[in-house]
């Protein structure tokens, strides 16, 4: 992952004291910072005015969170933390896409196929079971009255959409960086779309949902540079307002921010079912908005239904989709070809290296970690040791005319020079087993070999990534809502959770949180049970959960711990008290059991008791609570990025 250089911003609340460290030198206007400031109700005027005082440029002005993005001198902060109209201010964190990973390993065996009309079915389709819910028979043909998820939304926040190509449908989006959403110059905001929504037309590849409605927000570049988390927000707010019922979001960011957590809470009271990528890092850590409570987090899976190398595994991983080796749209064509001795060999181009064709005989240069005497020959290396970068100078100042760099582990892998590096000859990567095979067999043969690449173009390309995981949740959400449009973004939540294949430790676990989606079985348990959500069905009864402490309208002062409590039972699982879920529509998780503390942000909050049962039926019961008053004592750390570098396609973030 590449490092950002950042400062960091101490702002003490209690006693308006302002520490300003740095954690690498000044750059730019590294005396600005870009935060969020909320403003107290009834003040936004007023702080407005202030922040103009200041020498604030603003950015956003969310009324829903009482908040101002602006970008001002830090020197401003501590006569701002000082005002009793400004209850908090807060750093605004990137958010990155959530690129393929070429570095950890090889495709898992594809299991994709072709359907009766010709066109390819990904594997991640019928392992989600999308076409037992609208192919039954496998003729290529939807089923007479299935659901599809016609009459539902998906909004696509990412890259663009090339809206030309030959397998995708009209949309309808907007951007946030150009002036084109229809063009999508990194790929990755098309690949996601082909995975929700390639059309079943007897080309190419053919989505989960293939009749949903796609509304797109281009949130990032050509070269997928980071955004902010308030440009997240307002991109959440175009999807709202254009009629999303599903958010897709293959993108995040290792730092939360309150304020984007309360927008994703809001969105989640609005009814909206908003789904992330849990993240390409391969540990423990969370990624954000995916590990959001009011955000469902996805893993991803190869083809075996094994968890991915690179899948983050944490506490809020909720559901996992193959997410390895996925075949979708994407909008160029790359071509690559190896001939040696009559045998055509499969390979991948390596990024930043040149296009083109090149013949020679060829050499086996090792490592190439030197420059060897490789006039005209096409050059062997094995991986490791070096960068690709510093092999493919090696050849290239060698006199070589290509590189084809082969796996140090069994089967192929995608690699790049890294961003700002080229090389003027084609450079390829192998697998293992074909390298070692020409090592062996054929020093001295001539080979053959071709780079084409072609943009913007009808293409199709096999990604890894949590990225292509999170598309696979967002489309069966869709086509469980198309059949059952009357259902709450909750019964469609839950109904997925419920029915998902368990792949790990029984129940949810950190690795495959509740594990495989399931399209079909997740639309018989919302017949069984009515529609409202799924499981249960049968004899179940519903639980009983109710409030007792506080009443409802209780007003408490800022800083004031309150306490919660509750009861619940089941007629068939007896007393539910130490499952109750607590919510507050403002700060969203207040914690799980009889009895829950917390200190709550001011304004007016919705405390929601929530209670499932063994049969996955749901009670709720829920409370007004005011909180008055500026914010109590505290430490709020700002975190400041000063210097946001590029991620191109194929870099790990």
């Amino acid at each position: 992952m590449k490092t950002q250089p950042f400062l960091k911003l101490m702002f003490v609340s209690m006693v308006a004291l302002l520490v300003l460290t740095a954690a690498s030198p000044a750059v730019g206007a590294a005396d600005k910072v870009r935060v969020f400031v909320e403003f107290a109700p009834g003040s936004k005027g007023a702080v407005q005015n202030l922040l103009s005082n200041s020498g604030a440029d603003f950015h956003y002005t969310f009324d829903s969170l009482n908040s101002f993005v602006v970008t001002l001198p830090s020197r401003a902060l501590n006569g701002l933390a000082q005002n009793p109209n400004i209850i908090g201010i807060e750093e605004d964190v990137p958010r990155y896409p959530i690129l393929s990973n070429p570095y950890k390993g090889s495709f898992a065996p594809l299991a994709d196929s072709t359907g009766p009309n010709g066109q390819t079915i990904p594997f991640g389709v019928d392992a989600v079971q999308a076409r037992d819910v609208w192919d039954v028979n496998r003729d290529g043909t939807f089923d007479t009255n299935a659901p599809t998820g016609n009459g539902k939304t998906v909004c696509i926040i990412d890259s663009g959409y090339y809206q030309d190509h030959e397998d995708l449908k009209t949309a309808s989006g907007t951007s946030q960086v150009d002036d084109n959403w229809a063009r999508d110059g990194l790929g990755h905001g098309t690949h996601v779309a082909g995975t929700i929504a390639g059309l079943n037309n007897g080309v190419g590849v053919v989505g989960v949902a293939p009749n949903v409605s796609l509304f797109i927000v281009k949130f990032f570049n050509d070269s997928g540079s980071a955004t902010l988390a308030s440009d997240l927000i307002a991109a959440t707010q175009s999807c709202d307002s254009n009629g999303a019922d599903v958010i897709s979001m293959s993108l995040g960011g290792s730092r939360s921010n309150k304020r984007e957590e309360r927008a994703f809470n809001q969105l989640n009271n609005a009814g909206i079912l908003s789904v992330a990528a849990a993240g390409n890092d391969g540990n423990t850590a969370f990624s954000y908005p995916a590990s959001y409570s009011s955000v469902m987090s996805v893993a991803a899976l190869d083809s075996n239904k094994a968890i991915a190398n690179f899948s983050q595994q944490n506490s809020q991983v909720e559901i996992a989709a193959p997410g390895v080796g996925v075949l979708s749209t994407v909008p160029f064509i790359n071509a690559n070809t190896l001939a040696v001795d009559g045998t055509n060999y499969q390979v991948n181009h390596i990024e930043f290296s040149a296009n083109g064709t090149a013949t020679g005989n060829l050499e086996d240069g090792g490592l190439c970690n030197s420059v060897g005497s490789w006039s005209g020959a096409v050059v062997l290396c094995v991986r490791g040791a070096i960068s690709f970068y510093d092999k493919v100078s090696n050849v290239q100042s060698g006199g070589g005319v290509a590189a084809i760099v082969y796996n140090n582990e069994p089967g192929n892998f995608f690699g790049t020079l890294g961003d700002g590096n080229s090389s003027t000859i084609v450079a390829l990567s192998l697998s293992q087993e074909d390298g070692q095979f020409l090592v062996a067999n054929n020093l001295g043969a001539t080979a053959s070999l071709t780079s084409t690449f072609s943009q913007p173009d009808s293409g199709y390309e096999a990604w890894d990534g949590t990225s292509m995981a999170t598309p696979h949740v967002s489309a069966v959400a869709a086509l469980l809502w198309s059949a059952f449009p009357s259902a709450t973004n909750d019964e469609i939540r839950t109904a997925m959770t419920s029915t998902a294949v368990d792949l790990g430790a029984a129940g949810r676990d950190n690795v495959f949180g509740y594990g495989l989606v399931q399209a079909k079985a997740a639309l018989d348990a919302l017949n069984g049970n009515g529609g409202g959500g799924g499981g249960g069905g049968g004899d179940n009864t519903a639980p009983t959960v109710t409030i007792k402490s506080p009443s409802d309208g209780a007003a408490i002062a800022s800083g004031t711990s309150i306490t919660f409590e509750g009861s619940a039972s089941d007629a068939e699982d007896g007393n539910r008290s130490s499952s109750i879920v607590w919510t507050s529509s403002i700060d969203g998780n207040l914690g799980t059991g009889a009895s829950v503390s917390a200190v709550l942000t001011v304004g007016t909050h919705t405390i929601t008791a929530s209670v499932t049962d063994n049969g996955n039926l749901t009670a709720t019961d829920s409370i007004s609570v005011t909180v008055n008053g500026s914010t109590g004592g505290g430490t709020l750390v700002v975190s400041v990025t000063t210097d946001q570098a590029n991620y191109g396609k194929g870099d790990t973030v």
